[in-house]
């Protein structure tokens, strides 16, 4: 549809934008197998679900887990996880008009992207050191780290199920 081609329009034009060129990619036939290489080493993972389709989200949570930062749709996990301070958010307020919902998250998508994310993220101290890029990432893991791990899930599932049955 006209939109979504318009949207990886507006990608490709940004990512030859000088202060992106070379740092943003596409990826196409994204798979179980590329999720666990991409969520190894990236910076910012990007989910835009349309809620309230999200299902849980595990590919953010795995990302967190590498010292990612999340830039989501607050559906799915994001909407519990997010503080305001751990990440970057589109609203989550569904739209009658699925079109109009997919341009407002788009616009919202490039405005975070343009004015909050990539300029945190290239802005170093005197040392190199992209200090509020980090303050962010350890906000994250400290926020959502724990909260979203196995080990807490096996806590929980122990506690709840088989010590109380």
């Amino acid at each position: 549809d006209d939109e979504a081609k318009e949207v990886v329009r507006r990608l490709f034009a940004l990512k030859r934008a000088p202060a992106v060129a070379g740092r943003a990619a596409f990826l196409e036939d994204y798979d179980i197998a590329l999720a666990g290489q991409l969520v190894a080493g990236c910076d910012v993972w990007v989910n835009l679900p349309r809620p309230p389709q999200e299902a849980s989200g595990t590919s953010g949570m795995k990302s967190v887990l590498g010292g990612g930062l999340q830039l989501s749709v607050l559906d799915g996990w994001w909407a519990e996880a997010y503080d305001g301070a751990n990440g970057w958010a589109i609203d989550g307020r569904v739209d009658p008009d699925p079109h109009a919902q997919d341009w407002r998250d788009a616009h919202t998508l490039f405005e975070l992207l343009e004015q909050q994310v990539l300029p945190m993220f290239h802005e170093r101290d005197a040392d190199g050191i992209p200090q509020r890029w980090v303050a962010t990432m350890r906000r994250s893991l400290m926020t959502n780290g724990p909260r979203f791990s196995a080990r807490r899930m096996l806590r929980e599932y122990a506690e709840r199920v088989y010590v109380q049955g």
